[in-house]
This record gives C-alpha cells, structure tokens and sequence, in this order.
C-alpha cells in the first residue's frame, strides 16, 4: 500500500497530501514541496502513514526534499521581503485612491511569484496598481481578493471564548453555518452573542450541531401539548436539551404552576396538532368516566341484592333492646308490671280485685288479712270463711 503524509503549506492553509518518498519524516519538520504556484516550504502536520489505492483520487505530488539551514535562511529572508512589500503595496494602494484594504504579501519559496490578499465590498479595478508592482519587484504579481473569514483566518486573533481562534489552529476548510444551528442549540439569536471576530456566525457552531441534532430528536418544542404519567395536561415551557428535562407549565383555577420532568416521563404533542389531540384526550376521559359511573352503578346494584352485614353498633343496640325486652317480662312474671301490676300466679291485680267486689264482695273478715277462694287478694296471711251455720 502507497505511503501517505499530510503537509501544510503556510500558516492558516489547507492541509495536502503527499508521497514521503524514502524520507524519515515525523510531525513538525519543514520540507520543500512543489505546488501549483512553485516551489513552496511546508511543515509536517500528519506522521507517515500507509492508505488503501481506493483512497487515493488522483495521483500524489513527492516532497521534494526536506529544509536544509540554506533553505531555512532562504525562508526567514522571504519573509522580511514579504514585509517591505506589505508596506510598498499599502503605499501604492493609497496613491491609486483604491476602496481595498492589504491584508498579507506573500512570497513564493524561489521568489519568482508575489501574491497580495486583500478585502473588499465589491469589485475593485486595480489594473494600474498592478502596473506599478510589477515594475517595482520585477517579478510576477498576482492580487487576490478574500473573505472576511479568510481575513481573520490569516490575520488570527482570540474568541470570545478565550482561546486563539478555531481558524486560525485547527480548522482546514469553512463549512456552512445557519441560524437554525443556533435554534436547535437553544442559543440567544442576538447577533452579537453568536457571531466571531468576523462578524460571521461562530464556526464552532457546526463542532456540536451533530449532538445536538440527535438529541433533539426526543426533545418537544415550546408551546406543545404535554401529557403526563398521570394525565395531567400541560403546556412545554422551556427545554433544557443537555440534560434532556422539560418544564411543563399547568394553569389551574387562575394558578399557575411550572413543573421539571424528564423527556421520558412525558407524551408530547407538536403544537399544531395540539387541539385535535386535546379533542381526542377529552373524549377518552368522558369514555372513561361514563365507565366508572357504569360500574359503580353495577356495584351498587349488586350490594343490594346481597344481605348487609350487621355493624357493630346495629349489633350493640339490638343486644340491648332484647335484654330490656327480658327485663320487662320477668318483672311481668313477677308480679311488678308496671300500673296493671298483676301477678299472673295470684299476684296482686287491681282489675280482679275489682270483678271480685263486682261477683259478691270480700267473703271474709279480718281487716287487712284477708283470704279469698275465687279470685281474692292476700295480704300475707290467711283467714277461715265460716258460712250461716257457724261451720268451716
């Protein structure tokens, strides 16, 4: 399988890739490479490593050699003639009255090409400027127009973050940044929050757009429709994507009340489906209160076919009115019942004391000591009944 090592050509540039020939190449080293524009000096950013023939599109350029101390002076004396040429062009730019603003000069490894970046808001006609750099270098002069983001590119600079820009260190290439990135992140829209130096959108909005987008597959959206494990219906406030939790908003009676659930524990509804499943959810709970209301009616009907047990107090009451029922009628045996007062077993009875004076009086004598054979009273003791003879 071929050799492949990955070589960046100057500071903030795109990464190519190249064949390290026999060369004993490790990370940082300076080599001299052919490019498009000549001879130019790149450092080393990827090891030596080996790489299927599918991978490979087109066939790969050689290094041509790693920097010597020659081609190290030679390097550093580039870039103090990149200097004096900022400075010539900048004067230039100046003299012509031209709307454009220098950025960097650039050199060429063998000095026989010149390149100038610079910014503009529209097109620039510099065919006089260019006239006179060539006449000053003696050498090929190219301009070139760039971005804002090329311009920080090259120039660099700090984020708001802290840290040297993402541009400037690591990224090889700009990939498209939108507003929706920043929605799905839950970011502020203020312009100034979430753009860079540039004034562009922060790239560093792509780095997490592909963890947040898996992460809001399972997220509501604010203004939907929530439905808890309990049934409660309320409305998604707010959204915390990170830790996957939700604040539901419920309106009861005029209160207001916000309560935090986990994603999981919900059933949400978009909002624009929201009053059709309201429909839907209210017609379950009158199915499932016309429901209730059956079966309690069945229950009902069934308890009353069935004898009810006695409670205790029932029980209670009936115990003591069935020993006041006894109570009565032993002292109605007894001769103690009530204003009647009569003894069933010759006790004392006024209503036959009554018959008996009616059926021909008291047949005896002695006062209170008394004795009747039909029906009389006694007073504790008895007394003889003599009839007209004088006999017993």
């Amino acid at each position: 399988m071929p050799k492949v090592t990955a070589v960046r050509l100057r500071l903030a540039g795109n990464n190519g890739y190249y064949d390290p020939e026999e060369y004993n190449i490790h990370i940082g080293d300076k080599v001299i490479v052919e490019t498009d524009r000549g001879e130019e000096v790149g450092e080393v950013t990827i090891p030596v490593v080996e790489v299927s023939d599918e991978k490979i599109k087109e066939p790969l350029k050689k290094i041509e050699r790693l920097c010597t101390k020659e081609d190290l002076s030679q390097y550093a004396e580039n870039k103090r003639l990149e200097a004096e040429a900022y400075a010539i062009c900048k004067d230039k730019i100046k003299h012509h009255g031209l709307d454009m603003k220098l950025i960097r000069a650039d050199y060429t490894f063998d000095r026989r090409k010149l390149t100038f970046y610079f910014s503009a808001e529209g097109r620039v006609d510099f065919r006089a400027l260019v006239k006179d750099l060539a006449q000053e270098f003696r050498t090929r002069i190219e301009l070139r127009q760039i971005g804002v983001r090329d311009e920080t590119r090259i120039l660099g600079g700090l984020g708001v973050c802290g840290r040297p820009l993402c541009c400037r260190t690591f990224l090889t290439d700009f990939s498209p940044v939108s507003i929706k990135m920043a929605k799905e992140q839950n970011l502020s829209l203020n312009p100034t929050k979430i753009s860079g130096v540039c004034g562009r959108l922060m790239c560093c909005l792509n780095n997490e757009e592909e963890a947040y987008e898996y992460l809001n597959r399972q997220m509501p959206r604010r203004g939907d429709l929530a439905v808890t494990a309990t049934g409660e219906q309320g409305t998604v406030y707010n959204v915390n994507i990170l830790r996957q939790k939700v604040a539901v908003l419920f309106e009861k009676n005029d209160v207001k009340e916000v309560k935090e659930f986990d994603v999981g524990d919900l059933t949400c509804t978009p909002k624009k489906y929201r009053k059709q499943e309201e429909a839907r959810l209210a017609e379950e709970k009158a199915k499932r209160d016309e429901e209730a209301a059956a079966a309690a009616w069945e229950q009902a009907k069934q308890e009353e076919k069935q004898p009810k047990p006695e409670s205790r107090e029932n029980r209670e009451n009936h115990d003591s009115h069935e020993n006041h029922e006894n109570h009565r009628n032993d002292h109605r045996n007894n001769g103690h019942g009530g204003n009647n007062r009569g003894r069933r077993n010759g006790g004392y009875n006024k209503n036959r004391r009554n018959n008996d004076h009616r059926n021909g009086g008291h047949k005896g004598e002695g006062g209170h000591d008394r004795s009747v054979k039909n029906g009389g009273y006694s007073s504790g003791y008895t007394h003889t009944n003599k009839d007209s003879n004088g006999t017993d």
